[in-house]
């Protein structure tokens, strides 16, 4: 974990700030929703929904201890009614916190994904074996590099965990494809179609914040970009992610519910 650099401005300072504020308030008032909407899915959908919770519930923590971190780096004043200055109180800003956070959802948010799909079950079994294999492995390694200041380095790593990235995003676009096809009804399909092309486009903006320093930025700029782009990159992977989640399993259970109501 490298040392914050010196010279935030306000500005810099308190975008970072509020990426991360807006993080708590996404993922915890998305935790309750996913949570309070359990009895109005099908005994099927349940334990996806509750992933999908638990999923947001741990996000909310670690963004939690995140913003703490953040704010206990700095001192932040103004005298006599001029600007705002930032300086550094020298507490380390534990940005760990984000792969710990990664490593716990990641394979969770694939798995909720499969679970609601209703697959069968070997094929369910097999899917979130190697998806949530591959999901972990990416999130570990990209840490080594992401604490390296050796461009080098940086992308050694970067390169490696675009690997298991890429077998992830092939299986979303093309492995799932069929599956998709086969939900009960147009609206189901186009629901899990939806969360796939999500997955996939929010996960592609990972890859694209985490090569910032390697590609010219540097010093508190290139710092904050990198805050407030895996906040925003979270909150679309998780939140709204969690959304499409109960969207796909209360259309299901609308569904099978009207057909047990048909068959009667």
């Amino acid at each position: 974990m490298a040392p914050l650099p010196d010279g935030f401005s306000y500005a810099e300072w308190n975008a970072t700030y509020n990426a991360l504020s807006f993080g708590i308030a996404a993922m915890g008032s998305a935790t309750i929703f996913f949570w309070l909407q359990l009895p109005n899915v099908t005994k099927s959908y349940r334990t996806a929904l509750i992933i999908t919770g638990i999923v947001t519930l741990i996000a909310t923590y670690h963004y939690i201890r995140i913003f703490n971190s953040w704010v206990a780096a700095f001192e932040v004043s103004s005298k006599d009614g001029g600007d705002y200055a930032v300086q550094l109180t020298g507490a380390p800003f534990n940005d760990a916190y984000r792969y710990v956070d990664w490593l716990l959802t990641v394979p969770l948010l694939l798995i909720e994904l499969i679970l609601v799909m209703k697959l069968p079950q070997q094929e369910t079994m097999g899917m979130c074996l190697k998806l949530g294999i591959a999901s972990a492995l990416m999130v570990a390694l990209g840490y080594p590099g992401e604490i390296q200041e050796d461009l080098a380095v940086r992308w050694f790593w970067w390169k490696l965990s675009m690997v298991p990235f890429c077998y992830v995003v092939f299986s979303l676009m093309i492995g799932l494809s069929e599956s998709t096809s086969k939900q009960p009804s147009p609206a189901a399909a186009s629901l899990v179609s939806a969360a796939r092309y999500l997955t996939v486009l929010s996960w592609l903006t990972y890859p694209f914040v985490y090569i910032i320093k390697n590609v010219g930025l540097a010093g508190p700029a290139a710092c904050m970009y990198e805050q407030v782009g895996y906040s925003l990159a979270d909150v679309m992977a998780k939140a709204v992610f969690g959304v499409l989640i109960w969207a796909i399993a209360a259309e299901k259970s609308a569904v099978e519910e009207s057909g047990k109501l048909l068959a009667k």
